[in-house]
């Protein structure tokens, strides 16, 4: 049955968390008070997706394996994103594999939506409304459709996320849903049909396994911190080339991301933590921060508190809390799907 939800954030872990159906680990490159709104619109075999973003990121996505998907930007002022260090403009979308993970970063604020079908779907739409052959890509690519099947797919995103922000009864209608569909479903088809795709050329491969070998290193240390030694050992390749990757991929060095993500994992026990039994030293220095100072510091300047600011508050409920991810993950039931 057709339906849609607009949901609005303030936290980055709940928002990265918030899309169903995918394994999503973000962090927030740069301070200042962070928000966030979803609009999630799931018709008959077509699910859809807006995003509108305050921060900076960098997103790390593991697909489902069961939906096609392709992402564009919805602001045409907003800086150019990147998928896997690939620039996406405004003249083009990114379409992402069915299997391989890919990084999504952008550099200011910014508004994107996302499409995606079953590759069964895909391939039917491809061979009725194209005539042409519609497979997923192994990896992600970014691809140039025409100029006029990409302003009229931006055209029937945006109608669709107004009507489920105004009129949401009316696009759950059985009728107006499969008339929206229908529409979206054919531009989507257009695009990839009469595009032309950026080859990925052997670099990509390469470097596409690399950054899995990181993710591997990182997720078998999930709650603890890791050093660059400890990382070039587990991918099998020196600094500079690690280095190299990292900044195509995540727009920054191991060294910054790294610190960036034992200061996430420092975040989640201070909340995690009761203030009577634990203090901010204590998590600290387990997460590898001996200046005290500097770490409250660069603390403030991320989440926009102290760490003890952040101690001091209930403990959160860590019921829902899977260990295998850096971030928390919220009732999948409720969340909107990018898949």
């Amino acid at each position: 049955m057709p339906s849609s939800a607009v949901r609005t954030f303030t936290d980055p872990d709940a928002y990265f968390g918030g899309i169903r159906n995918l394994q999503i680990d973000g962090l927030v490159v740069q301070g200042g008070e962070f928000g966030a709104k979803l609009t999630r619109i799931d018709l008959h075999r077509l699910f859809m997706c807006g995003f509108e973003e305050s921060l900076p990121r960098i997103m790390k996505v593991t697909p489902s394996a069961r939906r096609v998907g392709i992402l564009f930007s919805t602001d045409p002022d907003q800086p150019t994103m990147l998928t896997n260090g690939m620039e996406i403009s405004q003249g083009q979308i990114a379409e992402v594999g069915l299997h391989s993970e890919w990084y999504l970063r952008s550099s200011s604020a910014c508004r994107w939506g996302t499409m995606s079908l079953a590759p069964g779907d895909l391939a039917t739409a491809g061979e009725t409304i194209t005539g042409c052959e519609l497979v997923a890509p192994i990896f992600a690519r970014s691809v140039t459709p025409p100029p006029p099947a990409l302003s009229r797919l931006r055209k029937l995103h945006a109608a669709a996320r107004h009507l489920a922000k105004t009129v949401p009864d009316v696009l759950a209608k059985p009728e107006v849903a499969q008339a929206m569909e229908q529409n979206l479903v054919e531009a989507m088809a257009f695009c990839l049909a009469e595009s032309h795709s950026d080859d990925v050329r052997n670099v990509w491969r390469r470097r596409t396994i690399l950054m899995q070998r990181l993710e591997e290193a990182l997720q078998a240390n999930s709650e603890g911190p890791l050093y660059i030694s400890q990382l070039c050992a587990a991918t099998g390749v020196s600094y500079p080339t690690l280095r190299g990757c990292c900044q195509e991929y995540l727009g920054m060095g191991p060294k910054r991301y790294l610190l960036l993500r034992r200061m996430h994992l420092a975040r989640r026990a201070l909340r995690r933590a009761d203030s009577k039994k634990t203090t901010v030293t204590e998590v600290a220095t387990d997460y590898g921060f001996w200046g005290f100072g500097r770490f409250s510091v660069f603390y403030r300047s991320v989440f926009g508190e102290s760490p003890s600011a952040t101690l001091l508050r209930p403990p959160e409920d860590t019921s829902r809390v899977n260990s295998g991810h850096l971030w928390n993950l919220s009732n999948p039931d409720s969340h909107p799907r990018f898949d």
